[in-house]
């Protein structure tokens, strides 16, 4: 099984980045994830994706519209939800947590989305919603605490400074060591290229994962000689980026070294989403073993 671990589907133009063209949609996100994407010779999928509203559209400046607190949330979620309702077989809920409408309107909104929609992940963004994680502790323990009732993987957006850098997000990692979080984008964004601190946390902290979009390809085969093969994620961070780009890089792991690794198409499944897929419940699938175990796998 593929499955993405963050994607941006979209009925607005991004409201911070600005992505060019008309909004990025369910349907457009859909048509990208059946690719074909050819994956060790054989024409593949993306199976299943993590979806949530692009980040820019959850800030906090005025209320959204005439909307505060949790009615404002509500409406920063809408259309992932409906996305979620609409594609279940293709989508599972991402809940964006924005302390700035109000932490127990956030935390509300947590439970309300996991229990009334089956969301199974929530992500902090500190950058966009402004706030230092390691001073802000009183702003994420009772998200945190939501997360751990309720089992929820927490991901984490990394490889912005000032507010984004890996290990500010350290103290709270520790604090909850019965939560799952996985460090977005390997700690490479606009602002640095971090990918050693997610790298040594993945290693050193049991209850940390790293999402490989955004790594830098001679390095995920450095870090995926050492990392425990369950620790490791795929994600695309679609849009901007173009699933396929970071499915290659991972690809090449199965390629004799220095570039690869020989690993194995089974340990290359788990990275491309059966660990994901696990974590959440959701039963994993071997690999297509032909080209045209493959092919019967494509939507007809």
């Amino acid at each position: 099984m593929i499955f993405d671990t963050s994607c941006y589907p979209t009925n607005l133009v991004d409201l911070a980045w600005r992505h060019d063209g008309d909004p990025f949609t369910a349907e457009r996100l859909i048509k990208m994830m059946d690719g074909p994407y050819l994956i060790n010779g054989k024409p593949r999928r993306v199976d299943m994706a993590f979806i949530q509203p692009p980040q820019g559209n959850t800030l906090y400046t005025d209320g959204f519209g005439d909307l505060t607190g949790r009615a404002a949330i509500r409406a920063y979620m809408a259309y992932t939800v409906e996305c979620v309702q609409k594609y279940p077989d293709r989508f599972a809920g991402c809940f964006v947590y924005n302390p700035r409408c109000g932490v127990a309107n956030g935390v509300e909104e947590i439970r309300f989305h996991a229990k009334e929609y089956g969301f199974k992940m929530v992500q902090l963004q500190a950058n966009m919603h402004n706030y230092r994680p390691d001073r802000a502790l009183d702003w994420l323990r009772p998200a945190m605490r939501v997360c751990e009732e309720l089992g929820l993987l927490v991901k984490l957006h990394t490889g912005d400074g000032p507010y984004s850098i890996p290990t500010e997000w350290y103290p709270l990692i520790r604090e909850f060591p019965n939560v799952n979080f996985i460090l977005a984008h390997f700690g490479v964004q606009t602002g640095g290229v971090y990918v050693f601190e997610p790298f040594r946390m993945a290693m050193d902290t049991p209850n940390v994962y790293v999402e490989t979009g955004w790594c830098l390809q001679s390095r995920i085969v450095e870090f995926t000689k050492e990392l425990p093969t369950h620790k490791v994620l795929y994600g695309s961070d679609t849009p901007p980026n173009e699933p396929g780009m970071w499915l290659s890089l991972l690809e090449v792991l199965c390629h004799e070294p220095p570039q690869g690794l020989n690993l194995t198409e089974e340990v290359l499944e788990d990275y491309l989403g059966n660990n994901l897929a696990r974590m959440v419940g959701i039963t994993p699938t071997p690999f297509p073993e032909t080209r045209e175990a493959a092919l019967a796998l494509l939507p007809k």
